[in-house]
């Protein structure tokens, strides 16, 4: 009936039209199943996994393409395309003198986990495994701090280097679904217990969330505007005009990557990372010009939200479950080492780096180090339901410094490891760790007695 074999735009369409429908029948099971509106599990991720279990990779039911996977690729250079355009302007002494410890305490939690991760796989998983790739220790991170998102792009950058390692999207793509589903679990319990010793400032049960979380449908008495509408219909509508903006800084980053590799083919810049930059651009020309008046934030915001789910359950239908049975033992025996660090480097750090409402944050940093930062959201509403703490509003602050960190990791973790400098890039986050350590020390960020709020 469909025929998936020779792409075209059809099979665009049905590729689309067949994730829309799994994501509108995850939504539905997160509206009726109490059991998911439990756990959180978001409907894209419900959607990816029926995708995998229905789809070519699994029971081969439903007629999706070769190009599922591709198409995450393609998605996570929109994503960070528009982030740019949704970024406040913030000047560097308000996050300096506001948020230095939740700098370092952020800056932290990325840099040790991608070092613990990649060292682990370089002298533990290596030894007991010899064939494995040398890279096969920092899927971990990608999947847990990174998320779905860096999984697509790293994956891309793997499959595309020479030599290439196919394996690679399918190991990033478990790890950031096992994330997701440590996030949720491991949250709940972590508030359990934090609830149950008097660790939480703002609840005594955890059953106290509003409905409509957990179901993930807004009654109208609460509901809030999307955006605002920035140009007339009768001329260009709002949303095609930053739909179009959204797309031409994607393809404008991927065009850059594809001439830098026309002109120096060992040199693989990920599109990604130039669609970030064009994005960076982009927002400065509409300064400049005064039209970035007519940018709606909250609109970029929802776009690169939407970009996201899709791109969620494209990456999971993907996964190619024969590598995921190809690498079982070594990657269970990774993921619960990296449950237990990420724990560590979330809880110890986080009362020690918090001032006030030490869980609050720390149960944010939580949901964001395992799973994405929506589901750090979902567990500080939990916990915080009014948002007092502020713990979010100084993430948000303090992650404007750690993105560019960020991006440069992302970009240069593939090309180090493929060129066998792996081992040197984890010992330098290792190295920036121990100085982010003693410069809290030094300016009286680090609180040594124990927090109770």
């Amino acid at each position: 009936m469909f025929n998936v074999d020779t792409f075209s735009p059809w099979v665009l369409l049905t590729d689309l039209g067949i994730i829309s429908g799994l994501l509108l029948i995850g939504q539905l099971i997160r509206a009726k199943v109490k059991i998911i509106q439990q756990l959180f599990i978001p409907p894209s991720l419900l959607a990816g996994l029926l995708g995998l279990a229905f789809g070519p990779n699994g029971l081969d039911f439903l007629p999706l393409s070769n190009q599922v996977g591709t198409y995450a690729a393609v998605l996570i250079a929109l994503v960070f395309g528009v982030l740019p355009l949704s970024s406040p302007k913030v000047s560097a002494k308000e996050v300096a003198g506001r948020v230095g410890p939740m700098w370092a305490y952020a800056q932290l939690g990325m840099l040790l986990q991608w070092a613990f991760a990649g060292l682990f796989g370089l002298f533990v998983l290596k030894l007991i495994w010899p064939e494995l790739n040398d890279s096969f220790g920092i899927m971990l991170s990608t999947g847990f701090y990174g998320g779905h998102g860096t999984a697509a792009a790293i994956g891309n950058a793997y499959a595309n280097a020479t030599p290439a390692w196919e394996e690679a999207q399918s190991l990033g793509m478990t790890t950031a679904t096992v994330g997701v589903v440590c996030a949720i679990v491991g949250g709940l319990m972590f508030i359990k217990w934090a609830t149950k010793n008097k660790q939480t400032a703002f609840i005594s049960d955890f059953a106290q969330l509003p409905n409509e979380l957990r179901t993930g449908l807004i009654p109208r008495d609460k509901r809030e505007s999307s955006g605002d509408v920035t140009t007339s219909s009768i001329s260009i509508e709002c949303y095609t005009f930053h739909m179009a903006i959204a797309f031409f800084i994607a393809f404008v980053g991927y065009a850059i990557s594809v001439a830098v590799k026309g002109y120096y083919p060992k040199l693989e810049l990920p599109v990604f990372s130039c669609a970030f930059v064009v994005g960076l651009l982009f927002k400065k020309f509409m300064e400049v010009t005064k039209s970035n008046e007519y940018l709606c934030t909250k609109t970029t915001q929802r776009l690169g939200s939407m970009f996201t789910d899709i791109l969620v359950a494209c990456g999971v239908a993907a996964i190619k479950l024969g590598v995921v049975v190809k690498y079982a033992l070594p990657l269970i025996v990774l993921i619960v080492f990296g449950v237990v660090m990420v724990c560590f480097i979330v809880f110890f750090f986080g009362k020690r780096l918090s001032k006030t409402y030490w869980f609050e944050r720390s149960i944010f940093a939580w949901g964001w180090w395992t799973g994405t930062m929506a589901m750090g959201i979902a567990l500080i509403r939990i916990v915080d339901p009014k948002l007092a703490s502020k713990a979010m509003d100084d993430f948000a602050l303090a992650y404007l410094p750690i993105a560019p960190v960020e991006i440069l990791l992302i970009t240069f973790v593939p090309v180090l490891f493929i060129n066998g400098m792996g081992l040197e890039l984890m010992l330098g986050c290792l190295l920036l760790s121990v100085i982010i350590i003693f410069f809290a020390h030094k300016m009286g960020w680090w609180i040594k007695k124990e927090k109770t709020k």
